[in-house]
């Protein structure tokens, strides 16, 4: 039986920004269909179902837990939009030269935690 070459193993690999744009973008994408999508429905349901049901949404929602999830689940949602954005570009053919592709990874999860920082700010001070 013939030798089958192995994987390399993690540990020559250097971590960079490419490969934590990408992981995160799993991530979010998971966390907003697992977290972001119950917490809309239940949105949903509580608008559907009358004044008290809205009532203990909104208490919980508001809650600081609420409010740790609410900003998480923003916080998903442009950190993904900026990283399929980034992949967009990619995808046409742009972006793979090795210090291009890590500046443009710095700026996509900047570009996350930024739109998520105003977007809060906005809510808050409207």
């Amino acid at each position: 039986m013939a030798e089958r070459p192995l994987s390399p193993h993690l540990s020559i690999w250097k971590w960079g920004p490419a490969m934590l744009v990408s992981i995160l973008h799993r991530v979010t994408g998971d966390g907003m269909a697992l977290v972001a999508l119950p917490v809309l429905l239940w949105w949903l349901g509580a608008l559907a179902s009358g004044s008290a049901a809205y009532e203990t949404f909104t208490g919980i929602a508001t809650s600081w837990y609420g409010y740790v999830v609410l900003v998480g689940i923003s916080w998903a949602f442009f950190n993904h939009l900026c990283s399929g954005i980034r992949h967009f570009v990619l995808d046409i053919g742009a972006g793979y030269a090795v210090t291009v592709n890590n500046r443009w990874s710095v700026v996509t999860t900047m570009g996350g935690v930024v739109l998520t920082a105003a977007f809060w700010a906005v809510l808050v001070l409207a």
